[in-house]
């Protein structure tokens, strides 16, 4: 899938744009703080109800506006758009799908899967579990449709373990919420383990396109939240008390991560911050194509600041790699300059220039 048209409308400091975009590569160049990132924002926001650089949703809304909007117009002729509206007591938001009211920005999500790769991707790697679990449960809403609603459900049981741990419940409580808190931990590490696996394999395959000198020498270390060769039941009955006494579940599927291993030790102590960034391009490049093949939907793949980090050798990378995922991409950059070693040789992109979050096509 791709976008044919989008509309944009008091949206961070974009007053109103409407632009064509090609269905295969598109440039976006522009100074810091013209509104390129914004664009992205918009379209990011247009798949998953959520931005990528905030998490509170009126810090999107355009300066003295009360509603923005974000619309578009998919190849396949489906009309996508959200419209949200803040006032001084609440937010509310209408979600459409070719006309028809929509309930849950999941709905949306169905119809278009994006993908964002930004200068701040690199939490990926310092942030901690909760990002990495949050990419590939991103990567599992799309390829596996039931994860969202084992996910919801765990959440749900969760919560009621960890307050039976809190108000040190009687015993046949807990143990009752204990078994059920593993029998779905467990589902969940299988659906996790299964997408790793799916996602090492595709991985593999963009690593020989984008990093080929150390392609054959990553793992992806996969760590589903307990010992792995202990039951959870038996882990969480051995560490019973430690629990009742900090008032939380100290295992399970809510532990679970992912480690980037390069020979041995972490990744990111051993690539630059330029191999760094190549590596998760091809990482999601990966996730891209899972998510087409189980979708039979092409991802958009949003690329913010591609100067960055990324130096005239590595970008020359990128461009085979793009030339070979045969979907949508978009990218920012700072000058023409930056993007040179990206244009295709066939006529098959466009190039814009942002200023004042104003958009103009480019002469190539």
């Amino acid at each position: 899938m791709s976008i044919g048209k989008l509309i944009i409308q008091n949206f961070r400091n974009i007053d109103s744009v409407s632009v064509d975009f090609h269905a295969d590569v598109n440039f976006i160049i522009g100074d810091n703080g013209s509104g390129k990132s914004s664009l992205l924002e918009a379209i990011f926001y247009l798949g998953h109800g959520k931005s990528f650089r905030s998490s509170k949703v009126d810090n999107l809304l355009k300066h003295e506006k009360s509603t923005f909007t974000v619309s578009a117009k998919t190849d396949k002729n489906c009309q996508l758009g959200v419209r949200k509206g803040f006032n001084t007591n609440a937010s509310s938001s209408e979600i459409r799908i070719d006309g028809e009211k929509q309930s849950k920005f999941s709905s949306l999500a169905k119809n278009v899967a994006v993908q964002v790769i930004t200068p701040e991707s690199f939490i990926l790697f310092f942030g901690g579990p909760k990002q990495r679990r949050r990419f590939i449960d991103l990567g599992l809403f799309h390829v596996k449709h039931s994860f969202s609603d084992h996910w919801r459900e765990f959440a749900r049981i969760l919560k009621q373990r960890n307050a039976c741990l809190r108000t040190k419940a009687d015993l046949a409580t807990l143990s009752y919420w204990t078994e059920v808190f593993a029998e779905s931990s467990q589902q969940i590490a299988n659906h996790r383990a299964e997408y790793v696996n799916q996602l090492t394999n595709e991985l593999s395959f963009w690593l020989k396109i984008m990093l080929p000198s150390v392609s054959d020498d990553i793992v992806i270390q996969y760590l589903q939240g307990w010992n792995s060769k202990k039951a959870l039941l038996d882990v969480l009955t051995q560490y019973r008390q430690k629990e009742l006494t900090l008032g939380y579940s100290l295992f399970g599927a809510q532990k679970f991560d992912v480690r980037f291993i390069l020979n041995g030790t972490s990744l990111d102590n051993q690539l630059s911050r330029g191999q760094q960034k190549l590596f998760l391009l091809a990482l999601t490049f990966a996730q891209a194509k899972l998510i087409e093949r189980v979708n039979r939907v092409k991802p958009i793949l949003l690329i913010d600041d591609v100067g960055a980090e990324l130096d005239i050798h590595s970008r020359a990378l990128l461009n085979n790699a793009i030339a070979a995922i045969e979907c949508q991409v978009i990218v920012t950059a700072i000058d023409k300059t930056a993007v040179e070693q990206l244009v295709p040789q066939e006529e098959n992109y466009k190039m814009f220039h942002v200023k004042h979050g104003k958009l103009s096509v480019m002469s190539e």
